[in-house]
């Protein structure tokens, strides 16, 4: 028997601005690949994937959220770094409460220790052109 794997529930903010949507950079060192996504992180037990988004927004970016309306469920089975990874996506579309978002070119975060993150304004058509790789799929369906 391998190692148990575990199935994640995450949730997402889709934050669109005009043509243009906002989103963290991720890179896997196997594919080589640099790829993009919704901002947002893991749901802890005994919270709502809705108290999960504010509460990631917070502590990534020190941004709240308003207009907050679910859109619905993702079901992304992948592969990150070589491992295979399956996450349950609980995904809301909201607005940031404070302007000032949206006049960023880009922002530095920390996710843990060794964890920067770049999250920045991409056009939605860099994504559709295929220039750019948004993650999951799927996620198209609600842009």
């Amino acid at each position: 028997m391998g190692k148990k794997r575990d199935i994640r529930v995450i949730a997402l903010g889709l934050i669109r601005d005009d043509e243009r949507i906002f989103v963290s950079e991720g890179y896997d060192p196997v594919k080589q690949s640099t790829f993009y996504r919704a901002l947002g992180g893991g749901v802890d037990f005994g919270e709502t994937s809705l108290e999960a988004l504010k509460r990631e927004f917070q502590e990534e970016i020190q941004a709240d959220l308003t207009n907050i309306h679910y859109l619905g469920c993702i079901e992304n089975i992948f592969t990150y770094d070589g491992q295979p990874g399956h996450e349950i996506i609980q995904l809301y579309q909201c607005d940031f409460a404070d302007s000032r978002f949206y006049q960023l070119e880009s922002l530095v975060f920390s996710e843990g220790e060794n964890h920067q993150h770049t999250a920045l304004w991409i056009d939605i058509s860099r994504f559709k052109s295929g220039e750019l790789t948004l993650v999951p799929q799927e996620f198209f369906n609600y842009l």
